[in-house]
C-alpha cells in the first residue's frame, strides 16, 4: 500500500454532531487556515483577501484566519492586539509557555479580520519529533531536503496543537469549524482528524499539485485524465510525499471543495475523490466599482499607456495611436499553462490577416509576466528620455509662440505666421527631430533578461518574426516585471493598466479558476478565456451568450491545438474590426456581469 493510502481510506463518518443540531452562528468559531494569510505567494492570497469582508460581516468576532508569521509581511499588514475571545487567548498562552511564538491582531485589509500567526522558525526545533508523529498518523515520510514540505509539517503541527488546546475548553462540543486551503495547510487537517478532535473540517484545493506539473510538461492532460499512473507520475517528479499530503487531506476532510467544475473533474482523477461542493472564487466588487466612471477611467489610463508607446516606438511611430488597440496577457510565467504559446502563434496569424487586408488598425500586445532580469534595458529608458525631451521642446516653442501671438493680438494685428517662429526655433525643432532617429527596431522587451537565449517567449518571438518592424500591424512588448506606479517606464498599477487596455487575452491550458479575466470583467474590459479555465466554464454556465458580453471562450478541450489557435485568431481579428462605438457598447455590457462575480452573491450561492 503506497504511503498515505492507509489514512486516505479511513471512515469520514466522524463529523462532530451536537444535540442541538441548529447551533447558532454566534456559538461557532470559524478558522480559515492557509500558508497565504498575510503572505502573498499566488492566487489563494487574492481569494482569502477578497472574501474576508463578506465572511467577517457574517461571522463577526468569531472569524479568524491562521497563517505563518513573516516579519517583513507583518510589519505593513497587521495591527497587533490581544485576542477578545478568552478561549483563543488561553490556547495561545499555553503554546507560548512551551516556547512557541504566536501572534494575534487584525489584518489591515477590507473587513479587518482577526489573524493568528505562527512563527515557524521558533518551533523548528520540534521538526523531527513532529515528522515522526505525522508518520505515525499517516505513513507519509517527508524528505529532509524539501524545505517547503518541512515548513508545512511545522505549520500543520502548530495548527493542530492550537485546535486541540482550543477544543479542550469546550467540553467536546463541536463548535469549531476549520477550513484548510491547499496541501501546505493540510497537515493540520490530517493531524486534527487522527487525534479525533471535535472540529468540523473543510479542505479546498485550488489546483491539484500533479495536474499543474503534468500540464507544464505539455502532455495532453485533459484527454488522458483516466490514463495516468498517478503514483508513478508523482514519484518521477519527486513530489510523491506532497501528493500524498494533498490526497490524505482530501480524504480526511469532512467536506471537500474545489473552485470550478474543470478542477472537480481533475480532482476526481488525480486525488480519487469528487468534491462535495464546487465553490467558485469571487471578487470584492466594491473595490473595482466605478459606476459610470469606468469609461472615463479607460480613456484616462489609455492616454497614459499611449505616452509610454510614444517613447518606446520613437522613430518608428508611423501608426495612428487613435487607431491602436492594446491587448495584454498577465500572470505567472508558465509559458504553456497560461497559454502564452498559443497567444503568440495567434498573434502571428493576426499580423498576417491585418497586413493582407491592409487595415489601418495597429495592435500592441503587452506580456506582463515576471522573470529574472538585470534591470531595464538602455534602449527602453532612452526612448522615454527622448519622448520627455521632445515634450519639453514642444512646450518651450509653444510658450514662445503663444506669447508672440498674444502680443500681436493685443496690438490689433494678425501676426505673420512665417515670422512668428524665428531661426532659433526652427533649429531647436530640427534638432529634436534628428534626436528621434534610431538605427534599430523598437525593443521587444523592456528589461535585460538574465537568460534571454532560453526564454520561451523571446524564442517564440524570434521564430515567428514579430520584431516590431514598420510593416508589422502587431507589435509586441514583454514587460517581465509586475507593474508599479513608481516605475520610471510605465508608471501604472496593474488595475490602472488593465483599465487602459482594450482586451485581456488569457488562453490558458491549465487555469483552475482565473482571476485575471475576472478582474477584467469587473473593470468593464473584454477578455479571452478558455473552457479549460474555471472562469470560462462558470461564464458558459451562467451567461447565455458570453461573446456578446465581451467574454470570448476558446475551446481548448475538444479541439486540436491548431483549431483552437485559429478560433483565437478569429476572436482577435473580429475584435480589431469593431469601431470605437461598438467597443464602448461592449465594455458597458461586460461591466454589467460584475455582480455575478461578487463574493456577496457567490458566498450566498455557495453557502
Amino acid at each position: 500500500m503506497p504511503l498515505g493510502r492507509s489514512l486516505s481510506m479511513t471512515s469520514l463518518n466522524g463529523l462532530p454532531q451536537c444535540e442541538d443540531e441548529d447551533l447558532p452562528v454566534e456559538d461557532l468559531l470559524l478558522f480559515e487556515i492557509s500558508w497565504e494569510v498575510t503572505n502573498k505567494v499566488g492566487g489563494i492570497y487574492t481569494v482569502i483577501q477578497t472574501k474576508a469582508k463578506t465572511t467577517a460581516d457574517e461571522w463577526g468576532e468569531n472569524y479568524f484566519l491562521i497563517g505563518p508569521y513573516f516579519e517583513q509581511n507583518v510589519k505593513t499588514q497587521v495591527e497587533f492586539s490581544e485576542p477578545p475571545n478568552p478561549a483563543v487567548k488561553k490556547a495561545m498562552d499555553t503554546m507560548k509557555s512551551q516556547g512557541c511564538q504566536v501572534f494575534f491582531g487584525r489584518w489591515l485589509i477590507e473587513g479587518s479580520p482577526y489573524v493568528l500567526l505562527f512563527d515557524i522558525g521558533s518551533a523548528a526545533w520540534n521538526l523531527d519529533k513532529w515528522k515522526g508523529e505525522f508518520w505515525e498518523a499517516s505513513n507519509i515520510g517527508i524528505p529532509f531536503h524539501d524545505r517547503e514540505a518541512n515548513d508545512a509539517v511545522i505549520f500543520g503541527s502548530l495548527t493542530a496543537w492550537f485546535l486541540k488546546e482550543l477544543s479542550c475548553q469546550f467540553d467536546d462540543k463541536p463548535n469549531i469549524i476549520a477550513h484548510f486551503h491547499e496541501w501546505q495547510a493540510g497537515v493540520g487537517l490530517i493531524l486534527s482528524r487522527s487525534q479525533k478532535l471535535p472540529v468540523a473540517t473543510i479542505f479546498t484545493t485550488h489546483a491539484t499539485l500533479l495536474g499543474r506539473y503534468l500540464c507544464a510538461a505539455s502532455l495532453d492532460f485533459y484527454n488522458n485524465l483516466d490514463q495516468f499512473d498517478i503514483d508513478k507520475e508523482a514519484g518521477e517528479r519527486q513530489i510523491y510525499h506532497r501528493y500524498c499530503m494533498e490526497r490524505a487531506s482530501v480524504h480526511c476532510a469532512h467536506v471537500f471543495t474545489t473552485v470550478s467544475q474543470i478542477t472537480a473533474t481533475e480532482a476526481e482523477h488525480m486525488l480519487k475523490k469528487s468534491p462535495d461542493v464546487v465553490t467558485p472564487n469571487g471578487l470584492n466588487i466594491k473595490k473595482f466599482s466605478a459606476m459610470h466612471e469606468f469609461q472615463n477611467l479607460h480613456s484616462m489610463y489609455k492616454a497614459r499607456i499611449q505616452e509610454f508607446i510614444r517613447g518606446h516606438f520613437y522613430g518608428h511611430l508611423d501608426f495612428d495611436l487613435d487607431k491602436t488597440l492594446f491587448f495584454f496577457i498577465a500572470g505567472r510565467y508558465e509559458f504553456s499553462n497560461k497559454g502564452a504559446d498559443m497567444f503568440l502563434e495567434a498573434l502571428s496569424r493576426l499580423n498576417f490577416l491585418l497586413r493582407v487586408h491592409k487595415t489601418d488598425v495597429t495592435v500592441i500586445v503587452f506580456f506582463i509576466m515576471p522573470a529574472k532580469t538585470n534591470n531595464f534595458n538602455v534602449e527602453t529608458l532612452k526612448g522615454q528620455a527622448v519622448r520627455k525631451q521632445l515634450w519639453d521642446t514642444a512646450q518651450s516653442v509653444k510658450e514662445k509662440f503663444g506669447r508672440k501671438l498674444y502680443n500681436a493680438l493685443l496690438r490689433g494685428e494678425i501676426p505673420d505666421l512665417n515670422k512668428i517662429l524665428d531661426r532659433d526655433d526652427i533649429s531647436i525643432m530640427k534638432r529634436a527631430i534628428f534626436s528621434t532617429q534610431r538605427h534599430s527596431l523598437p525593443p521587444v522587451t523592456t528589461h535585460n533578461m538574465i537568460d534571454d537565449s532560453n526564454d520561451p517567449i523571446l524564442n517564440t518571438i524570434r521564430r515567428i518574426g514579430l520584431f516590431n518592424n514598420r510593416t508589422d500591424r502587431v507589435k509586441v512588448i514583454l514587460h517581465p516585471e509586475f507593474l508599479s506606479s513608481t516605475s520610471p517606464l510605465l508608471p501604472l498599477d496593474y488595475e490602472e493598466f488593465v483599465r487602459g487596455c482594450h482586451l485581456g487575452v488569457f488562453p490558458s491550458y491549465y487555469e483552475p479558476w482565473g482571476y485575471t479575466p475576472a478582474e477584467c470583467t469587473v473593470m468593464g474590459i473584454p477578455s479571452v478565456t478558455t473552457n479549460l479555465s474555471g472562469f470560462g466554464c462558470f461564464m458558459q454556465e451562467h451567461v447565455a451568450d458570453p461573446e456578446a458580453y465581451g467574454i470570448y471562450i476558446v475551446d481548448r478541450r475538444f479541439r486540436s491545438p491548431d483549431e483552437s489557435c485559429n478560433q483565437l485568431t478569429q476572436f482577435l481579428y473580429g475584435f480589431c474590426q469593431q469601431n470605437r462605438r461598438q467597443r464602448i457598447i461592449q465594455r458597458n455590457r461586460t461591466e454589467r456581469l460584475s455582480d455575478l462575480l461578487d463574493w456577496k452573491y457567490l458566498g450566498r450561492v455557495c453557502g
